[in-house]
């Protein structure tokens, strides 16, 4: 199968919805696998961002991802910056150390998302960052969601690279191609990241 140049890039970084069941407090249990995942375009889009609810409760997800205060993301919300990594918000007390969020690493091709690796505190991404040690910086108020002005650490890459690497989902139907000067930068970025392996 051949893969998009620019899924090496997107495997460096660290939804049609997915069924979910009852637990035994009656709190909604959301089963994730690899046809969880949707084009990240497909999602709606915060400063940025992108965020979904695998349970249908956009509304709430989208009251508390675009309050000035804050809050508390329900269970089901999906948090993603570019293609290949994902928060989702599990049911309340599942990982009180990550505020109840796991993390997923992705890897993506025309034709499926595939979970590379998921968890809770042990989640690395091809940096070699590992996911909550980053995003615990933020400020409580924010719930683990990292933002230029919540105290999470800047990552390495400018806005204008995150557009273009929110653009390269493969999985994504009817996307433009890139322009020639798209395609410079990405190639520049793949050159960089392959120098620091």
């Amino acid at each position: 199968m051949k893969i998009h140049p620019s899924a090496a890039i997107l495997s460096l970084l660290c939804l049609s919805f997915g069924g979910f069941s009852q637990a035994e407090n009656n709190e909604p249990v959301v089963e994730i696998n690899n046809e969880s995942f949707q084009c990240v375009q497909d999602m709606t889009p915060v400063r940025g961002f992108f965020v979904d609810n695998l349970l249908g409760n956009l509304e709430e997800t989208l009251s508390v991802a675009n309050s000035a205060d804050g809050g508390s993301y329900p269970a089901g919300s999906v948090v993603q910056l570019v293609p290949s990594e994902i928060m989702v918000k599990r049911a309340p007390g599942v990982s009180p150390d990550t505020n109840d969020w796991e993390f997923f690493i992705m890897d993506t091709t025309t034709t499926a998302s595939k979970i590379l690796t998921r968890g809770f505190a042990d989640v690395v991404n091809r940096f070699g960052g590992n996911c909550l040690s980053c995003h615990a910086k933020a400020e409580p108020k924010w719930d683990m969601v990292c933002e230029s002005t919540h105290g999470c650490d800047p990552i390495p890459l400018t806005r204008d690279i995150l557009t273009l690497l929110q653009k390269t989902d493969l999985r994504c139907e009817d996307m433009p191609p890139l322009s020639a000067e798209e395609q410079e930068k990405l190639a520049a970025l793949q050159q960089m990241m392959q120098a620091q392996n």
